[in-house]
């Protein structure tokens, strides 16, 4: 490919999202930033990456709305004229007892957590196929492969992220473009400084290095699977999680 990559990540205003965009840019692609309601998050991080001396542009647009993702796509598409690398990492991950959970909230996070995830990549997949090579990387969760009491409707939207991950790795990757998810641990948040909370102290302890995770740490591995590299893992669910159960 003789032109600039160019990737798009949802949820990059922070944490997880932000160290993306920011590894990426070091890898010379342009990063299309994409955030929900912090306009001012989104715009630091796309200073961010031209700091690195990569384009970037910011797509604010609700994830969990159809018309928004084709939207999304669209705006990069006329900006950069392709998007070859999709990160779906925009997640919610509400608290409801199952017993209160309301249709509403049901579908909210299935629409966020899962269906951002299949609209996006149905809008970036012509461009990708077009050219032969693309990546999709995908987000599950270790909790959430698990079993999170309390959230189901995360559980399930990740177990299922998971299969749409399978599917579209085993139907794409014969034109050229890899399907991956990530399975990151316990992360460490941009802005944690306090002393970690009882329910942080438990999830660490479950991690046999011994301390939470980096976002940049988690960010790597999206960088490997972008490039030539990892051309040659598809289809698969990769933990990041010092080592935790999965």
């Amino acid at each position: 490919m003789s032109h600039t990559k160019t990737a798009l990540v949802t949820g990059a205003g922070r944490n997880i999202g932000r160290a993306v965009a920011l590894a990426l840019a070091r890898e010379g692609f342009s990063v299309i930033v994409n955030g929900s309601t912090d306009r001012a998050a989104a715009e630091s991080v796309a200073n961010e990456v031209r700091a690195l001396g990569a384009k970037a542009m910011v797509a604010m647009g609700d994830v969990g709305l159809r018309d928004e993702c084709t939207r999304i796509v669209a705006a990069a598409v006329a900006e950069f004229g392709r998007v070859d690398v999709l990160v779906n990492n925009a997640a919610l991950r509400p608290l409801n007892a199952f017993l209160d959970l309301t249709e509403a909230d049901y579908r909210r996070v299935m629409a966020v957590d899962l269906e951002a995830a299949i609209w996006l990549s149905q809008a970036c997949l012509p461009g990708m196929l077009a050219q032969g090579w693309g990546r999709i990387v995908n987000f599950t969760g270790m909790n959430a492969i698990h079993g999170y009491a309390g959230r189901a409707p995360v559980s399930i939207a990740k177990h299922a992220v998971w299969g749409l991950t399978k599917s579209l790795g085993k139907e794409f990757g014969p034109r050229g473009v890899t399907v991956n998810a990530i399975s990151p641990g316990p992360i460490a948040a941009d802005d944690e400084t306090d002393a970690p909370s009882a329910y942080r102290q438990a999830m660490v302890a479950r991690v046999p290095v011994g301390r939470m995770g980096q976002p940049a740490e988690v960010a790597a591995l999206v960088r490997l699977l972008a490039s030539a590299e990892g051309a040659f893992i598809n289809g698969q669910m990769l933990a990041v999680n010092g080592g935790a159960e999965t």
